[in-house]
């Protein structure tokens, strides 16, 4: 029997980037096939994370089912599923900014008029659900050979962001959680993984 450790197989996300589009678009946002497609003009790169990358979080509730006869459980039910993905900002502009504030396009960055190269983005009191879709890559090589992940969600928001701080001692960071909601078609995938890695084989 060959041996199972195969140090090949270790991935290291070397780097990476996060981009997203609009969900619901028409025409609809092109989704790569492959790892050797380009994303699409309707991608937006959002840029520079801070170095703790990307966290990728898939947390399954499952209930037990009991019974009088049987002190062991019966049967167990998936009670729910969230996937998510976790990252910090470093740049602020007007792709970042709505995206951490939770609403509007690019669009809704806009300029003052009142003195040349200033612009305002207003945080609405009543929210409105702000859906897109996020795509996050990364590369590793293996021997030399290049290794690409993509993972695309077709569909979800940021649900969590965290405390700006605002010091002389270093950057502003927009830490937000990002959750994929399933999509109308519940038969369609939560998330797609592309992997360009001979590991699948």
């Amino acid at each position: 029997m060959a041996s199972p450790n195969t140090s090949a197989q270790i991935r290291v996300a070397g780097t990476g980037k996060v981009l997203v589009a609009k969900y619901g678009a028409t025409p609809a946002v092109t989704v790569p096939a492959d790892t050797k497609a380009a994303w699409s003009a309707d991608w937006t790169e959002l840029g520079y994370t801070s170095t703790d990358g990307v966290k990728l979080a898939k947390k399954d509730k499952i209930d037990q089912v009991d019974g009088w006869q049987s002190v062991s459980a019966l049967r167990y039910i998936h009670s729910d599923r969230e996937l998510t993905l976790k990252f910090q900002l470093l740049q602020i502009n007007k792709a970042t900014l709505p995206f951490f504030m939770g609403g509007g396009a690019t669009s809704a960055v806009t300029a003052t008029g009142a003195e040349a190269g200033t612009f305002k983005y207003d945080l609405a009191t009543n929210p409105t659900p702000d859906e897109r879709m996020l795509g996050f890559e990364f590369s590793d090589t293996k021997n030399g050979v290049p290794v690409v992940y993509r993972l695309i969600v077709p569909r979800g928001q940021v649900t969590d962001t965290e405390e700006i701080s605002m010091t002389r001692t270093g950057a502003i960071k927009l830490g937000v959680t990002f959750t994929a909601y399933a999509q109308d078609d519940t038969t369609l995938p939560l998330a797609t993984w592309l992997m360009k890695d001979d590991s699948y084989a």
